[in-house]
């Protein structure tokens, strides 16, 4: 289990970075400051389970959790957001070494 999240924090950082490297891209090329937010991003790849995902936290969560929550999300920049889910699957998947040492029983 932690090799499966050790590798999806590794997708999430490779998605960050390719992210922020369209976006500095972008940037130079207008001049100005450019951040794709997340929602955009999303849409650009699939719109169908952007529409989806708003169906089911409807149905299952509550409406105005998508209109609070969600979409406080989905206006953050993209990079940042995948940055801050490989940082939390990494955490989760993290193995801390025994306080007794190396050489404990």
């Amino acid at each position: 289990m932690r090799f499966l999240l050790r590798f999806s924090s590794l997708v999430a950082l490779v998605v960050a970075v390719i992210a922020g490297t369209i976006d500095s891209i972008q940037s130079v090329a207008a001049s100005a400051v450019v951040m794709t937010p997340m929602g955009d991003a999303w849409n650009d790849v699939s719109p169908s389970s952007l529409a989806s995902l708003r169906a089911t936290i409807a149905y299952y969560v509550h409406p105005r959790f998508y209109d609070l929550a969600m979409q406080w999300l989905l206006f953050q920049p993209a990079f940042a957001v995948f940055l801050v889910i490989s940082l939390l699957l990494w955490m989760v998947a993290y193995k801390r070494q025994p306080v007794a040492g190396r050489f404990s029983a």
